[in-house]
């Protein structure tokens, strides 16, 4: 397949020469709707005598519950319910991996935003209202918010303050190199921060029941949480998936999901929530704040002999997803490197911070910003170039990773490095008045062109596909047939990373009918999992592939049989229907002949194990790696930093869209930029400052710098449904440790901290 060398996407002559199928950029299924405003969001949702929902949150990151008094706000006008830690039936604690988080704060809040009641009421501004009303007395007790205090500080929670840790030892626990680079690193609070309105519906059901509407991304999980908290089979709770506004973490807040279900179980009406920016801020996780210390030790050609580390993130209340990114983190502490030797110890431990959560290539940012850190360090101390160094330790297929698990999929780590590294650098800007928009901070910036240095660096990133340790990764898919159109009956959520497109590719492929449709999704359906780590693409997509061949079959045996021959005799190809021999030749609707097919299946790839006492196991299923090269200008007196250009060169396995694997790596990129130079939710003794979007600066249009795809590596990996890898986090781990080695290089200082601030760009005088 040829590909143009700006972009790495497959030239458009492939694209016309095959309509529709895998590898043709197919648009997305959801794009005329959500161009014409009919997408069916959340928030738009409505329902005869629907009640409106607020939620009371705690001011205070760590207070005891000394009374709650709801009389006051009972009594308003238009108030129909009010419900706490009381009015819970089922169990009182949730969580995606172990129950540790109160439905309802009752004795103590343990983070600014904690619910502690629910109102539903006949207008919005009423429900806020009357949850203003609530009078709640507080005993405020000091917040410990330093994670390196939870070792020794009171425990917060019952169930200690460290959630986890994962000493991994691999190799010589002695073993030293000739050069030694060390560095102390910390990475910020980063927000998922979605776009659109986080919001639920709940909608009580004759049988006492109730269903949930909302942008659940694993509703099956979701439907369990609730059920138990309502004390009901989870038969009796639904969970409709409405349009997800895209999706780069969890979408919904479980503190206002598990609310409404109640809320409509009592007032045996409709209650909607549609969550103000505040509200979203406080309620839904973030990513983990880290602090991780470094020690490299290479020989005197710059080969890594050892690494360790300490690695510690901050989970804020709950536990979450922490034991998870804690293993991400942990495992690809040395990055896509050969290391013989590692000692890493790291730690996921709670304080009264927001809480964390999955977001995005968690565990394997944080790290990568770390390790590329102290690769430019020992670039610097042997007086190599930072590309060199890398190139003289990168990771490839048959190497063993410090978790003892041999990586058996490609790893095309040196091919990624030397395709940006050949790439042409960008132009330098012109020195005149007209071009002074190309300076850091802008047109209107205060900065002098004199005082701008340009920087080159690099970044090495890797992920894992699927869940880990042992994680049960299966989804089940059907297909039908009727009428010359076909249905795919799925769970997957579709979150922007184009599953229902990827699943109407595959029908098309496979049978040869232009007219596929993916049904909504809900828990009637078998489960899919989770929408994360691209799973979808790899085990939803699977399934849907294995039953559209079931059903080819079942259309193809008559044929087979009538004609004395094997149904791998028989093609089918822009809806039509041949033998080798050109003997048969008919159409798919001629061949089905009024009937229906259908067929259900199941992908369940290979097993993984949890890590072991020492940090050992096969823990995932895939990896996917990445390089960036990142080219900025700084402005070293006052620490301004534009990034001008990001190339990138990817391990994608297969293309199966063109256009939407761009889209992909330029959004995960762009979320990288934002963790490198500008989001930080900043939050002084626990409390969220300035949670809005004035207050926490997202990258936009005129931020994004020229993003180039340098190329793609279609080495498939022969495990994988179709061969394909993941492909929007990695671009988001690799990134900030890119920018901030281009920001080192041009300003000479070390930059460790991430988001880049300021003082840390300019240059020592």
């Amino acid at each position: 397949m040829s590909h143009d060398t700006a972009t790495g996407i497959p030239a458009q002559a492939d694209a016309e020469a095959a309509p529709h199928g895998l590898g043709v950029s197919l648009p997305l299924a959801e794009a005329r709707a959500k161009t014409e405003g009919t997408f069916p969001y959340a928030a738009d949702l409505w329902a005869e005598g629907l009640l409106w929902a607020a939620v009371l949150r705690s001011p205070h990151a760590h207070a005891r519950v000394v009374s709650i008094d709801t009389r006051q706000a009972a009594g308003m006008p238009g108030v129909h319910a009010i419900v706490t830690h009381e009015d819970v039936p089922g169990e009182g604690l949730h969580g995606r991996y172990g129950a540790d988080r109160p439905v309802f704060a009752s004795e103590v809040v343990r983070h600014h935003g904690e619910p502690l009641a629910a109102v539903a009421a006949d207008h919005p501004d009423t429900a806020r209202m009357a949850a203003a009303a609530i009078m709640v007395e507080y005993e405020v007790l000091p917040a410990q918010t330093g994670p390196e205090e939870a070792f020794t500080a009171e425990p917060l929670h019952p169930d200690g303050n460290v959630v986890r840790h994962i000493p991994l030892r691999h190799g010589d626990q002695e073993a030293t190199g000739e050069t030694v680079v060390e560095g102390v690193y910390r990475i910020g609070r980063q927000d998922p921060a979605p776009v659109g309105a986080e919001a639920g519906l709940a909608v009580p059901r004759p049988d006492g029941g109730v269903e949930l509407y909302a942008a659940s991304t694993d509703p099956h999980a979701d439907r369990d949480r609730a059920a138990a908290v309502y004390g009901l089979d989870p038969e009796r709770v639904k969970v409709v998936v409405t349009g997800v506004p895209g999706a780069t973490a969890d979408r919904e807040d479980p503190g206002f999901l598990l609310p409404l279900g109640l809320l409509a179980m009592r007032t045996g009406c409709p209650v909607k929530l549609a969550a103000t920016r505040e509200e979203s801020f406080l309620g839904h996780a973030h990513r983990h704040p880290t602090l991780l210390r470094y020690r490299h030790h290479a020989d005197a050609e710059g080969r890594l002999v050892r690494v360790e580390a300490q690695i510690l993130m901050d989970c804020g209340a709950y536990t979450d997803s922490s034991r998870e990114s804690l293993a991400a983190a942990v495992a690809f502490a040395c990055g896509p490197y050969v290391v013989p030797h590692a000692t890493i110890d790291g730690w996921a431990v709670r304080t009264n911070n927001p809480p964390a959560g999955h977001v995005r290539g968690e565990g394997a940012l944080q790290v990568c910003a770390a390790y590329e850190a102290q690769m430019d360090k020992l670039a610097k101390k042997l007086g190599l170039e930072p590309a060199e160094v890398r190139a003289r330790n990168v990771l490839a297929t048959g190497d063993v990773l410090p978790t003892g698990q041999t990586v058996t999929c490609p790893a095309p780590v040196a091919e990624l490095l030397q395709a940006v590294q050949d790439f042409p650098l960008p132009a330098l800007p012109k020195d005149t008045p007209e071009e002074e928009w190309l300076l850091p901070g802008g047109p209107e910036g205060a900065g002098e062109p004199g005082a701008v240095r340009r920087g080159v660096g690099y970044g090495l990133g890797m992920v894992h596909m699927l869940g880990a340790e042992g994680a049960d990764e299966v989804s089940t898919a059907t297909v039908r047939v009727q009428d010359g159109r076909a249905t795919v009956i799925c769970a997957a959520v579709e979150t922007g990373q184009g599953f229902t497109t990827l699943a109407r590719q595959i029908v098309q492929e496979t049978l040869g009918i232009d007219e596929v449709a993916v049904a909504p999704v809900d828990t009637d359906q078998p489960p899919a999992g989770p929408s994360c780590h691209s799973r979808h693409t790899w085990v939803s997509a699977g399934a849907v592939e294995r039953a559209a061949k079931m059903v080819r079959t079942q259309l193809l045996q008559p044929l087979a049989h009538q004609f004395g021959m094997s149904t791998e005799l028989l093609q089918i190809t822009d809806g039509k229907i041949t033998s080798y021999d050109g003997v048969l030749s008919t159409t798919v609707t001629e061949a089905m002949d009024g009937k229906e097919l259908w067929a259900t299946a199941q992908c369940r790839p290979h097993p993984t194990e949890p890590l072991d006492g020492a940090g050992q196991g096969d823990a995932f299923v895939g990896l996917v790696f990445c390089a960036v090269r990142a080219v900025v200008d700084v402005d070293v007196e006052i620490g301004s930093v534009r990034v001008v250009e990001l190339a990138v060169a990817q391990d994608v396995g297969r293309v199966l869209n063109p256009a939407q694997i761009a889209a992909r790596i330029e959004a995960g990129l762009t979320q990288g930029l934002g963790a490198a130079l500008t989001e930080n939710l900043r939050a002084p003794q626990g409390v969220l400052r300035h949670p809005d979007l004035t207050g926490y600066a997202l990258p936009t249009a005129l931020d994004a710098p020229d993003i180039r795809i340098v190329r793609l590596v279609e080495e498939r990996d022969v495990v994988a449904p179709f061969g394909a890898k993941a492909a929007s986090a990695v671009p988001v781990v690799t990134a900030p440790a890119a920018v901030a080695s281009a920001v080192r290089a041009a300003s000479g200082r070390p930059v460790n901290r991430l988001p880049i601030r300021p003082q840390a760009a300019v240059a020592q005088s």
